[in-house]
């Protein structure tokens, strides 16, 4: 798959849900990190167009490589992140380690 597709493969998709799944609350990853466990590296894009096109995920747990909120939308996901206990700093999380179990 390209990482750039608009169309992604059923592969893609699948394993994209599987990660955003796993994500619990006080848990963020970047989007690079959710293309990577998806086992797509370099389909970041893809992963926020995913976010985009599907509902029902936790995109408030997702943020850029950075640790950047979503553009448009910082104040509705600080408020979410923040009542997951993610401390947010000038519009970016603070820390952006996973807890992994």
């Amino acid at each position: 798959m390209q990482p750039d597709n608009p169309n992604p493969q059923p592969a893609f998709r699948d394993a994209v849900h599987e990660v955003l799944e796993s994500i619990g609350p006080g848990e963020v990853l970047s989007y690079g990190e959710v293309a990577e466990e998806a086992g797509f590296p370099r389909s970041a894009r893809a992963v926020g167009r995913f976010l985009r096109d599907n509902s029902g995920y936790p995109w408030w747990r997702i943020v850029t490589a950075n640790g950047r909120l979503v553009p448009g939308s910082e104040s509705r996901q600080a408020a979410l992140l923040e009542s997951e206990g993610i401390k947010i700093t000038n519009g970016h999380v603070a820390d952006m380690n996973r807890n992994h179990q």
